[in-house]
């Protein structure tokens, strides 16, 4: 199987994170070598807080399993400080003939002070070696375009001019709102705009869809895929996870990303038994009535 090498923080609610990565990369058919960047105190509505692991445990992760396993693809999420951010840099520098996938998510969370950190750091270590660029629209605006003057908002390939500019050959622009409530998602170039697919907004505030789009992604360019192609089946993949998606708290809805392990007939016999537990030969486990 070919194997993607990921950065990436613990998030306890599995909308995004580390277990978003790892389902995501396994249901469109790669393996994940998980490197944990640090993890996150939140619930299914907001984050409330980050503990960032050092710089020597990151790379110690990264070191001992690429020496073992050779990645075809690195995928880069929340790296957690700039700190990691120069030691993942390093390890893609001696893997230069690896393509890398970097996402940049929003951090609106965090202290204004650590993101204007983390995002310089990003952009004089990381991107110079990204190979693609993932992020919203609104994200990717605001910190590639700080100054944007013009009288529309920057499109796709404004975007991608500015990543250019660090040495980012590909940008992939996604949640460009469109006129007939739909949603436009464009891969470009600064030269021109090589894809681009819309789907219909779901009426639903998600968690953890770019984290979803960017692992799919890295894992399809992994399998072998062509990016044009890669970047239709990500997107399609994630549309279906959006589709049937699930609201396990009082926050956000997650992207069921194993929504090809349901089969009809599963979601029948579901329906027959409403809510009944299995009689038979089915192991019963204890009711909890411990008092502490």
């Amino acid at each position: 199987m070919a194997c993607v090498l990921v950065f990436n923080a613990c998030d306890p609610s599995g909308a995004g994170g580390i277990s978003c990565d790892a389902l995501a990369i396994a249901s469109v058919g790669a393996h994940a070598l998980p490197v944990l960047t640090g993890a996150y105190a939140r619930d299914t509505r907001e984050i409330l807080d980050f503990f960032e692991m050092n710089e020597e445990a990151v790379g110690d992760q990264a070191r001992a399993i690429v020496e073992d396993v050779p990645p075809q693809v690195i995928k880069v999420g929340f790296a957690g400080s700039p700190e990691n951010i120069g030691v993942i840099a390093e390890l893609a520098s001696d893997y230069d003939g690896v393509p890398l996938v970097a996402y940049m998510p929003n951090l609106s969370w965090w202290q204004e002070e650590k993101i204007d950190e983390y995002l310089d750091a990003f952009r004089e270590l990381l991107l110079p070696q990204t190979s693609i660029l993932i992020g919203h629209h609104s994200t990717l605006r605001r910190w590639l375009l700080p100054e944007w003057s013009g009288e529309k908002n920057p499109g796709p390939r404004d975007i991608a001019k500015a990543a250019a500019v660090m040495g980012v050959p590909y940008t992939l622009v996604t949640g460009l709102p469109l006129a007939d409530q739909h949603i436009d998602n464009v891969l470009a170039t600064p030269e021109t705009v090589i894809a681009h697919e819309k789907f219909e907004r779901i009426e639903a505030v998600f968690a953890g869809a770019g984290e979803t789009l960017s692992a799919a992604l890295a894992a399809l360019l992994a399998t072998g895929l062509e990016l044009p192609e890669a970047f239709s089946e990500a997107l399609n993949y994630l549309d279906r996870s959006l589709d049937e998606g699930f609201r396990p708290g009082m926050g956000q809805v997650i992207p069921d990303r194993l929504f090809w392990a349901q089969s009809e007939a599963d979601d029948e016999a579901d329906d027959a038994e409403d809510g009944m537990h299995p009689t038979g030969d089915f192991f019963e486990v204890p009711h909890n009535e411990t008092k502490h």
